[in-house]
């Protein structure tokens, strides 16, 4: 088994004349957990939505727990059931109580029984403080408490990676350490994470390796107290200049 979970060669995207991607090469071992941080329009939304192909690349190879998803002949959705993803928005199904939402995937996917299902939903859904909420409609819960069951619905798929889209952006400030306290634990147990976040002290705390993205490329990469905490390059630089700076002020990230 490599330990190389995901593998990225001379990824491009462009839509039309704009290109958001240019030439990315990235490697993700096991039970690492990357940051991805930079401005908005950076790529790094597109760069997560292309490693399960969300995107379809215009050029390079995606290679994820020895799968190339960029080859033809790969059965994607085969592949994607090993990929769990988190969005920004929560996207759960909002005519289903949580429980269902943890568990028609799982039936449908994986063929798993009605009992099984539950079961693992159940087990998810206490791994990430919401035991008492699985008869509960999304609506009648908070934004947190919906990305909460948004990462324990990811997580009864038993991903083999976590891919994170700037999961707490959507979020009230007041709610946003419930959430990064559950992906500091999945972190704690060794689960493979890809995290595109603003925020900056969680990816200090728990990365493994900090990406900084700028114009569609890696700017820089490395330990968090060197990117974030001795950057080298002048963008890096800036960039964090102006996130880190309180006094600064700066609109609320905006998705790309």
């Amino acid at each position: 088994m490599s330990d190389v979970m995901i593998e990225i060669n001379g990824l491009s995207k462009s839509f039309g004349s704009l290109e958001v991607l240019r030439g990315i090469d990235l490697e993700v071992e096991r039970g690492e957990v990357v940051c991805v941080i930079g401005p908005s329009g950076s790529g790094k939304s597109t760069l997560l939505r292309c490693v399960n192909l969300l995107e379809e690349p215009t050029a390079g190879k995606v290679v994820v727990d020895g799968t190339d998803l960029t080859d033809p002949d790969t059965d994607l959705d085969g592949a994607r059931r090993h990929i769990g993803m988190v969005f920004q928005q929560f996207n759960l199904f909002a005519h289903l109580p949580v429980l269902d939402n943890l568990t028609v995937a799982q039936r449908k996917v994986l063929g798993r029984d009605k009992a099984t299902a539950e079961k693992v939903a159940r087990e998810n859904l206490e791994r990430v403080g919401l035991s008492d909420k699985a008869d509960a409609m999304p609506a009648q819960l908070s934004g947190g408490q919906q990305q909460r069951v948004a990462i324990a619905r990811a997580l009864s798929m038993n991903p083999q990676v976590m891919l994170f889209d700037e999961p707490t952006s959507a979020l009230d400030p007041e709610l946003v350490g419930d959430v990064l306290g559950v992906m500091r634990q999945l972190a704690d147990e060794g689960m493979t994470m890809l995290v595109v976040t603003h925020e900056m002290q969680f990816a200090r705390e728990v990365a493994d390796r900090v990406l900084f993205m700028d114009g569609g490329g890696i700017v820089e990469q490395g330990p968090p107290a060197d990117v974030i905490g001795a950057p080298k390059e002048e963008r890096t630089r800036t960039f964090l200049a102006r996130v880190l700076d309180p006094t600064h002020t700066h609109p609320h990230p905006v998705p790309e």
